[in-house]
C-alpha cells in the first residue's frame, strides 16, 4: 500500500514498522521497559485520540511522555492539576497591551495562549483539576479547537491529551466523569519494573546525565502525518467490522456492567486497531489487532454495577469474561470467513 497526498510523503506500511522501530529505540535510551505503554500512545497518535496514563507515582509516566514528544520532534506542553487550576490556565486569555498600532499610549486586547497550543500536552494529575478545568479540555479533545471570548482558535495538527492519573490516592481528587473517560482512546498502565530494568534505571541516574538528553528525534511531522493517514487506509474486513461491533455491544448486554461502551467506542476500537496493523507493517486488520487492544480502548469506558463490585468483581475481570465469549473470526483477511470459539 502506498499514500500520497498533496503535503504530505508516500508512505508504505513497511515503513510504518520501521517508524515504531526507531521510536522504540530512541525512547528506550531515557525509558526502560516502556514498550507495551509506548506502543498504546504511538496507537493513540496515529489514531487521532488521547491517553489516559493511569498508575502509582514514580514509574515514569511523566518521563515516558516527555521522550515521546521529544522523540517524535513535537511541541511539548505540561500542565499540573490542582484544585485552584482555572480553565483559562489551560486555554489562555486575553489581556491589556499597549497597542502597536496607536500613537496616543492606547491599549488593545491581546490574546495569550495557554499550554493546549502545543501538539503534545501532558496533564499531570487530572483528577486534582476541578470538574470545570477538567472540562475545559473537552472541546480540545473532540473538535482539536478552543472557543475562548467568543472566538474560535485551532489547536496545532497533531495533538494529543496525555493525561496521568493516581488510581490509588482518591484524597482532593474529583474522579472523572464519564464523558471525559470517553474521549481518551486508550487508558495505559505502565506498572512496575522487574529487578533488572529498575536496576537499569538507578544506573542510569548515577551520571549528571539527565537519559531524557539522551533522546534525539527519529521522525518529522510531515512524515508522522502521512503514516497517519495511511493508518486510516489500512483495510478492515466487513467480518472484523461486526466483531467490533459485537465486543461493544456485549458490554452493554451484561448485567454487571450498569453503562456499556458507545458508539464512540466503537469508532476507537476500530481505528486502534488500524493503528496496531499498521505498526506492525500490515495493510489490513486482524482479528488480534482488535482482541489485543479491546481492553486498552473499552474498560476504562465501563462502569461495573454496585452489587457486582460489593461481590469482589473487578472492570478488568468482568470484561475480560465478556470478551472470552465472543467467536473469533478466522480465515484471510477481506473473505468469506467461519468463525470458532475464542
Amino acid at each position: 500500500m502506498t499514500v500520497e497526498s498533496n503535503s504530505t510523503p508516500k508512505v508504505t506500511v513497511a515503513d510504518g514498522a520501521r517508524a515504531f522501530r526507531s521510536l522504540q529505540a530512541a525512547v528506550a535510551e531515557a525509558v526502560v521497559g516502556g514498550d507495551e505503554a509506548l506502543r498504546l500512545l504511538a496507537i493513540a497518535l496515529l489514531a487521532e485520540g488521547h491517553a489516559l496514563i493511569e498508575d502509582v507515582p514514580g514509574v515514569g509516566k511523566t518521563l515516558l511522555a516527555r521522550a515521546f514528544a521529544r522523540a517524535l520532534d513535537l511541541q511539548f506542553g505540561r500542565v499540573q492539576g490542582t484544585p485552584d487550576l482555572l480553565p483559562s490556565d489551560v486555554t489562555g486569555t486575553s489581556i491589556l497591551a499597549p497597542a502597536t498600532n496607536l500613537t496616543d499610549g492606547g491599549l488593545t486586547l491581546k490574546f495569550v495562549a495557554g499550554p493546549v497550543f502545543t501538539n503534545v500536552l501532558l496533564v499531570d494529575e487530572i483528577n486534582r483539576a476541578t470538574p470545570r478545568t477538567q472540562s475545559a479540555l473537552l472541546e480540545a479533545m473532540q473538535e482539536r479547537q478552543v472557543s475562548i471570548e467568543g472566538e474560535t482558535r485551532p489547536l496545532p495538527d497533531p495533538f494529543i491529551v496525555l493525561a496521568t492519573q493516581n488510581p490509588i490516592e482518591y484524597e482532593g481528587t474529583f474522579s472523572l466523569p464519564e464523558a471525559q473517560l470517553d474521549r481518551f482512546l486508550v487508558r495505559i498502565r505502565i506498572g512496575y519494573p522487574t529487578r533488572a530494568a529498575e536496576g537499569q534505571i538507578a544506573s542510569r541516574y548515577l551520571t549528571e546525565h539527565d537519559p531524557l538528553d539522551l533522546v534525539r528525534p527519529v521522525l518529522d511531522r510531515p512524515a508522522l502525518l502521512a503514516l497517519r493517514d495511511a493508518a486510516r487506509q489500512v483495510y478492515v474486513s466487513p467480518e472484523l467490522t461486526d466483531h467490533v461491533v459485537a465486543i461493544v455491544a456485549a458490554t452493554r448486554e451484561r448485567p454487571d456492567i450498569e453503562l456499556g461502551a458507545s458508539p464512540r467506542a466503537s469508532v476507537a476500537l476500530f481505528r486502534a486497531a488500524q493503528a496496531r496493523a499498521l505498526l506492525d507493517g500490515r495493510d489490513f486488520v486482524l482479528p488480534d489487532d482488535i482482541r489485543s487492544i479491546a481492553p486498552a480502548v473499552l474498560v476504562h469506558r465501563l462502569r461495573l454495577s454496585v452489587d457486582s463490585a460489593l461481590h469482589g468483581l473487578s472492570m478488568d475481570g468482568a470484561f475480560a469474561e465478556t470478551l472470552a465469549g465472543i467467536p473469533v473470526p478466522v480465515g484471510p483477511p477481506g473473505r468469506p470467513i467461519e468463525t470458532a470459539s475464542a
